[in-house]
């Protein structure tokens, strides 16, 4: 018994997808809207469960790099996985935002010097990897919904450095440069994906099979560009900030209209999939990155609509935020039963 347990544990880990931390983006980033809403019980309970997928993801992703190294490299050999180690970046940061929220800044400032090296790192390995470095063309036709989370993790470092600007002051101009900067990087990464991703679809024949969660990553990429810019506008005065602050406050409305305007589309895109072309509706890890943007839109419009006098970008976001938390408990119900089902429960074997 022991032994067929450790034969799917390790059939587990060694399949696990490199994008599972959106579950600690999707966790983090609405128990961070349930705050900002006054529910601070079910927000602290879901801080918990995004700090303990966080440990055990990071355990778990270690021990396949130690045991089934051979699965990660060739995740980072594949345009269409991996991208998703970036939501280890998105992950860090989120989780740091809401310990930041919650009075650890030292914390969230310790993420933040972990997240950015990875994201660096990440940042020029990936696309070598994953796409320059593939002898195959056009690469183009391998682009998915995932390229977007590079935009992502480039955005959660941005509002990661916003939120502790106030309280370390004397590092408030050098986050203010790193603020800026990895927001405007975003935004160039984010027209680049949008380009690559709009010609994988018109060139190349596009199934239903095809048409995954992820693909929300590209309205959640723009509602985290806006909370990142609604961060940068309230962020106390230094050169990089005064210099940007109504350039990032305008963009940061735009963005949130295209974001909303998206919203109808992936939703009738979800509906064509599943009921018009009848692809079962199953738990998968990459649900969560269609959780994730969800939440992120929602606090996106409260900081927004708070940030520039927006009441009605606040009271769409404050909506959002109860749509956004019922889809976390539809898909962690699930991923509980799936793991519960695939790993925990013990087969009987066919002479029994």
């Amino acid at each position: 018994m022991a032994d067929e347990f450790g034969a799917r544990l390790g059939r587990a880990v060694e399949g696990l997808t490199p994008g599972y931390f959106a579950l600690v983006m999707a966790t983090g980033i609405i128990s961070v809207g349930t705050h900002l809403e006054g529910h601070r019980l079910m927000s602290d309970v879901l801080l918990v469960v995004c700090a303990g997928a966080f440990v055990v993801l990071l355990g778990l992703t270690t021990a396949r790099f130690v045991v089934y190294r051979h699965a990660v490299v060739s995740d980072f050999l594949d345009p269409r996985r991996a991208f998703g180690f970036f939501t280890f970046v998105a992950g860090t940061n989120v989780l740091g935002v809401r310990l930041g929220v919650a009075g650890h800044p030292g914390v969230t400032a310790g993420l933040l010097v972990a997240s950015g090296l990875a994201w660096l790192v990440l940042g020029y390995v990936v696309p070598w990897t994953a796409v320059l470095g593939r002898e195959e063309r056009p690469v183009v036709a391998t682009a998915n919904g995932t390229w977007f989370i590079w935009v992502v993790a480039s955005q959660s470092v941005a509002v990661a450095a916003a939120t502790i600007e106030p309280v370390f002051d004397q590092a408030r101009r050098e986050l203010a440069v790193l603020a800026i900067m990895s927001w405007s990087v975003g935004v160039a990464l984010y027209c680049a994906a949008g380009l690559i991703v709009s010609l994988r679809l018109m060139l190349y024949a596009f199934g239903p099979e095809e048409l995954t969660p992820p693909y929300w990553v590209s309205m959640g990429a723009l509602a985290i560009t806006v909370l990142a810019g609604a961060r940068i506008v309230q962020m106390a005065d230094a050169p990089m900030v005064a210099v940007t602050r109504d350039l990032v406050a305008g963009l940061a409305v735009v963005f949130w209209a295209f974001a909303t305007w998206l919203i109808p589309v992936l939703v009738a895109a979800g509906w064509w999939r599943h009921a018009h072309c009848r692809v079962p509706l199953v738990y998968e890890a990459t649900l969560w990155s269609m959780v994730f943007p969800l939440g992120m839109y929602a606090v996106a419009g409260i900081y927004l609509g708070r940030a520039d006098h927006l009441p009605i970008v606040e009271g769409v976001g404050r909506a959002g935020l109860w749509v956004a938390l019922a889809a976390w408990v539809l898909v962690f119900t699930a991923m509980c039963w799936h793991v519960f089902r695939t790993v925990l429960v013990t087969r009987p074997s066919a002479a029994a």
